[in-house]
This record gives C-alpha cells, structure tokens and sequence, in this order.
C-alpha cells in the first residue's frame, strides 16, 4: 500500500509540472520541504525555460519557407513531448531523469 504522504507527494509534482512556470512558483512557495516535488518542479521550470527559447528559435524560423516551418513543427513537438514526459515521470513515484532537461534542473538551487 502507498503512503497518503507518497501519493500527496506524486499529485504535487504531477501539479508542478503541468502548470509549468505556475506551478513551479506553487511548489516553491507551498511544498518547498518535499524533496520529490522540488525535483519535479525544477523539471517544469527547465521545460518551460525551454519552451520559451523554442519560441525566440521559431520566431525566426517562420520566414523560411516549408523548411522552417517543418522545422519548428519539430521544435514545438519535442517541447511537448518533454513537458508530456514530465507529467508521466512525476505520477511515476520515482525521480527519473529526463534527457537534457534533468541536466539543467540539478543546477538549481533553492
């Protein structure tokens, strides 16, 4: 059986990161003290750090004709697909690293 503490614990995280910056902002001012949240949300400050630079990239991309659009498509997929994996990894229980962005949430400090 999972402790109440465990699973408050996974819905906090899953909470952090699906509301990206938001929910960073919320974990760091409410659940601060829970190791497995704060790994999580540093992930959904990264992932949206990301997104944001994705955007700036895309911005540029735009005026290149069906290259550049395709290339953004792919640019805007593997953002979500970052931010998708983020949600499944913190309902997982388990602090799983995800490329690139784990490498960057570790620098955190807080």
């Amino acid at each position: 059986m999972v402790s109440k503490k465990k699973q408050d614990s996974k819905l906090y995280a899953f909470i952090a990161t699906f509301f990206s910056l938001v929910g960073f902002l919320i974990a760091l001012f409410v659940w601060k003290d829970d190791k497995y949240v704060m790994y999580y949300a540093k992930h959904s400050l990264v992932v949206f750090i990301i997104a944001i630079l994705a955007g700036i990239i895309n911005t540029g991309l735009i005026f290149i004709p069906v290259l550049g659009w395709l290339i953004s498509l792919a640019i805007n997929v593997l953002v979500f697909v970052l931010w998708l994996v983020s949600w499944i990894n913190a309902l997982s229980g388990e602090m799983k690293e995800v490329h690139v962005v784990t490498d960057f949430a570790k620098k955190i400090n807080l």
